[in-house]
């Protein structure tokens, strides 16, 4: 076997086509667009290589044939937050060969060693954590867009090296065919009352206001969560929407208000893999004909709820439930949407998690973010969980 890293075009084309191979026999997964993971790797439209660098190698097997792939990287606005220099990896792919992953590990360390590094988170994304984050460990269903999927098999390939649980992550699924419950309707219609809160959903018309609410409301509800946190740029919120544009409704993004003060954020995208399953990663031609077909013919019928949050002073007032409110009656108009996943809820974020099981969903999916010692006598620190249940 043989490690190569990735450095041209050719190689680049390959490091995708790895996850065609090791996934070619199962139905469940989908493709992701070659060109949004490539994206990632590139530093003229991912803003993290402001702040960061990164790599990938794809893994050759005996018979010179592409078998597995991997990519590391160091956010330096993250890393040294950490007891110890820590970066990460992702984009692990690998046949359930134990002498494959340990050589695909330990390139990926070497690697992170060599710049200072004496851990290592994974797999994660190089970029926000909303993508491609945490590991599959159960609930191996339909992966929801930019959710990770992977084979079942990949947890003792990671738990076996040496990774340990550094914090899990669920993923929570909302029937919409169900009536929310009474309790929740009565907290969500109370707080809608109140004059000195407004909802406002998304529109493309206030693009630049609604973009830096968002933003103040995003710092400042996530910087509690000091280890994970990654202060989120204004430009890079309407870099992601315009990308998103085709696919994007202005009534699932919504911002919350107390006397005009925006105070809480919900962001929900239509689960475009139920496209993006027919076209195997390619947007040519074709594939955008089709595309908008299948968007026509209302295809999707499920979203993807992909990030809430409120500002510590307004939390606990059912601000969340609100929020919640409003995206129920929307979707009533929608009828062809039969579900949402919340995705995803981390154990460090027991609030978040209260409030989607009061709204009537279910644990779903679960995904584990491990760390990894690089010196095996460091004391070892799992995300710390806050006692309030």
């Amino acid at each position: 076997m043989e490690i190569v890293e990735v450095k041209n075009t050719r190689q680049a084309k390959l490091f995708h086509d790895v996850a065609r191979i090791i996934y070619k026999n199962d139905d469940t997964w989908v493709c992701p667009l070659d060109d949004e993971i490539e994206s990632i790797f590139d530093p003229a439209r991912n803003v993290f290589f402001k702040h960061g660098i990164a790599t990938r190698w794809i893994l050759y097997d005996n018979s010179s044939k592409p078998a597995g792939r991997i990519a590391a990287f160091i956010d330096e606005n993250t890393a040294g937050q950490q007891n110890q220099p820590t970066g990460a990896m992702g984009f692990f792919e690998c046949p359930n060969d134990k002498n494959a992953a340990y050589k695909l590990f330990d390139t990926a360390r070497d690697w992170l060693k060599k710049k200072g590094m004496e851990a290592m988170d994974g797999p994660v994304n190089f970029g926000e954590t909303d993508k491609y984050w945490g590991l599959l460990v159960d609930g191996f269903t339909h992966p929801s867009y930019e959710i990770a999927y992977n084979h079942p098999y990949y947890r003792d390939l990671f738990e076996s090296y040496g990774f340990r649980i550094y914090y899990k992550q669920e993923g929570f699924h909302l029937d919409l065919k169900k009536k929310l419950p009474p309790r929740f309707m009565k907290i969500a219609e109370w707080i809608a009352a109140k004059p000195e809160y407004s909802f406002r959903h998304f529109t493309w018309k206030e693009m630049d206001r609604w973009v830096n609410d968002f933003a103040a409301v995003y710092n400042e509800a996530w910087a509690s969560f000091k280890t994970n946190f990654k202060p989120m740029e204004a430009e890079y919120i309407k870099k992601t929407l315009r990308k998103a544009k085709a696919i994007i409704d202005e009534e699932f993004i919504w911002l919350a208000y107390y006397k005009d003060k925006p105070i809480a954020i919900y962001l929900m995208w239509p689960d475009v893999n139920m496209i993006l399953k027919h076209l195997n990663g390619r947007l040519n031609l074709p594939a955008m004909i089709k595309f908008l077909y299948l968007k026509k013919k209302k295809t999707i019928t499920r979203a993807r709820g992909v990030l809430m949050g409120v500002i510590p002073q307004y939390q606990g007032r059912g601000v969340e439930s609100g929020i919640i409110l409003k995206v129920a009656e929307v979707m009533a108009k929608k009828s062809h949407y039969k579900e949402i996943e919340f995705s995803w809820v981390a154990d460090f974020n027991p609030k978040m998690r209260k409030i989607f099981l009061s709204v009537g969903s279910v644990p779903a999916k679960h995904y584990i973010t491990y760390r990894y010692m690089f010196d095996p006598d460091a004391e070892y620190q799992r995300y710390p969980i806050p006692d309030i249940i």
